[in-house]
């Protein structure tokens, strides 16, 4: 029965345990660089036992950005600040990881606070914005350019190149964000993409954007890299014809032989106003399902706050990882408090400088 704080391994990466830290944004960065907030931020949490520390959700493109304080990698001077923190994750024994993203529909926003709407204007700083149809996220927002195959093409090729960017950088794992409402979630569902072309319409043709992303991104890793792909496995409107667990799992089945090597199994965030079961565990059901049906690794994400929980989640086969986000803003050091809290301390190595607390 695996623990918590079993190493796990993933091709030639070697995890000293089950903690992964999710990629959080921070809108923080300056021109996409990372600061030495994000050294601090990131850092911290290596040195409090967590085994993967994954960086923010990183634009391919400019115009890929969440908001203007994104980071990014679609440029080699963006490279530099990034390799400091991977060099820090490594001395304190966390795998550096990070996720590759554009945000389609949902870019061109400000940050969550001190602005009264989501939208940026183009007088603030704001651009235009893409998606697979000319679709608005929601009222008020920006009506998307729709992507033409050329461009679907230049996006894929900025994936492949941020990923070399990201290898040069020092990172052990990458992660491609096809989840909450973003540009390769946008393509899987039917309630974003009315396409009618080869990217659009059948199950296997709005999978198509992501498998060509995955297939050309993982041509440039090293074998002893892995790749992990980040899902939305549910669009909570199964009503409304969205993205269901079912697709998930098909489509993870898909990205196992193209060198997917564990789904980050999240949820939602694709359309407004939808009516989701919130409370801790509530996603853990699908890391469980696509682990099961899809065999493949799988990374449980959602509130999950109390460590007796996570180390059942481990102990009961429903999920290989545990990744937290907000517990690990509240607590960088929520491994340390896990292994007190289940008698497992002599488990978790910590730096010299914290065995004694």
């Amino acid at each position: 029965m695996p623990s918590l704080f079993d190493p796990l391994t993933l091709r030639s990466v070697t995890l000293r345990n089950r903690f992964g830290v999710s990629p959080m944004c921070m809108y923080s960065s300056i021109d996409g660089h990372a600061t030495d907030f994000h050294l601090v931020h990131l850092g911290s949490r290596a040195i409090g036992g967590y085994a993967l520390v994954m960086a923010e959700a990183t634009a391919v493109t400019p115009d890929g950005r969440i908001s203007p304080d994104d980071a990014g990698l679609w440029k080699d001077s963006q490279i530099d600040p990034l390799a400091r923190i991977t060099r820090f994750l490594k001395q304190h024994r966390a795998a550096p990881a990070i996720q590759l993203a554009h945000a389609g529909r949902k870019a061109a926003t400000a940050r969550p606070w001190g602005h009264p709407h989501p939208n940026k204007p183009l007088s603030e700083g704001g651009w235009k914005i893409v998606g697979p149809s000319p679709i608005p996220f929601d009222e008020g927002y920006q009506v998307p350019h729709e992507l033409t195959l050329p461009e679907i093409h230049q996006i894929q090729q900025a994936f492949t190149a941020a990923a070399q960017r990201a290898l040069d950088a020092g990172f052990d794992i990458l992660e491609l964000h096809a989840a909450h409402g973003y540009l390769l979630h946008e393509f899987l569902s039917p309630l974003a993409n009315h396409r009618t072309d080869s990217y659009g319409g059948s199950f296997d043709n709005r999978i198509r954007f992501l498998l060509e992303t995955v297939q050309q991104v993982r041509k440039i890793l090293p074998d002893s890299k892995p790749l992990f792909v980040r899902l939305s496995c549910t669009d909570w409107a199964d009503d409304q014809g969205g993205w269901t667990l079912d697709e998930s799992i098909a489509l993870a089945k898909r990205l196992k032989p193209e060198g997917v090597d564990l789904i980050d199994c999240s949820s939602g965030a694709l359309i407004p106003r939808v009516a989701i079961p919130a409370a801790p565990g509530y996603q853990v059901p699908f890391a469980h399902a696509i682990r099961k049906d899809a065999n493949i690794p799988t990374a449980a994400v959602g509130m999950l706050t109390d460590p007796h929980q996570c180390a059942a989640i481990i102990a009961d086969g429903q999920a290989d990882m545990v990744f937290t986000a907000r517990e690990s803003l509240r607590n960088p050091y929520f491994p340390v408090h896990a292994a007190r809290a289940l008698n497992a301390r002599d488990k978790l190595h910590l730096p010299d400088q914290y065995l004694r607390a």
